[in-house]
């Protein structure tokens, strides 16, 4: 009886190490990015536009069954885009660039080939990350126009970010152990990201969300 308990228990052992198998690449993320603005309607927060922005870095799969894969990595991205509120009974723009690293949590699931060695992804999670550099008006420094203090243009924005993230795309296999993708992906910020015009300002209720959208192109090895 032993016998077969440890029988069994090896199987299960070399049969888990061999479903297990991780692949690793680099991936690089054209994007556009705006920003959700939302206010009281004294403040008259709206997003204007968006801003065009590029990232990338590294993709981890961690396969767990023959379609199922957990999938982080470490990647830097840009986000931001152009606001627009009332100031003095104007309306002003302010152009906000920020760049984050983020570290994805998702799971990819797989289908079998639709097509010779080309299979088709679907990927649903989350990323977590912060802000490591910003710029107002493509400057690095901002000063207040009420103030006149000088202080980083990354202080004007509240550092950690979470957002939701769906995607899908395809897969090739070009070798035994080389691949290459691409694929669409939705990123939508869950915090509000304002460090400035509620607390430093009086603006009412002011929430500024980061949204993305980014066409993923990597190769893995």
């Amino acid at each position: 009886m032993k016998k077969l308990l440890l029988a069994l228990l090896t199987v299960g052992a070399s049969a888990g190490a061999a479903s297990a198998q991780v692949e690793i690449g680099l991936k690089l993320s054209p994007s556009i990015t705006n920003l959700r603005a939302e206010s009281a309607s004294s403040g008259g927060f709206q997003n204007e536009s968006s801003k065009l922005a590029i990232g990338g870095g590294l993709v981890v799969d961690y396969f767990f069954g023959q379609n199922y894969a957990f999938s982080s990595g470490l990647q830097l991205v840009g986000k931001g885009g152009t606001i627009s509120y009332f100031e003095s009974t104007q309306r002003v723009e302010r152009k906000i660039g920020i760049q984050y690293l983020e570290v994805p949590v998702t799971v990819k699931l797989f289908t079998n080939d639709v097509a010779t060695d080309t299979k088709l992804y679907f990927q649903l999670g989350g990323t977590i990350g912060g802000a490591i550099a910003g710029r107002i008006d493509g400057n690095k420094r901002y000063t207040d126009p009420v103030t006149n203090k000088e202080t980083k243009a990354l202080d004007y924005v509240i550092l950690p970010d979470a957002a939701v993230l769906l995607g899908f795309g395809a897969e090739y296999q070009l070798g035994q152990s080389t691949k290459v993708f691409a694929g669409l992906s939705y990123h939508r910020g869950l915090f509000n990201i304002d460090n400035y015009f509620e607390d430093e300002r009086g603006f009412s209720d002011v929430t500024l969300k980061n949204s993305e959208f980014a066409l993923d192109l990597g190769l893995k090895f």
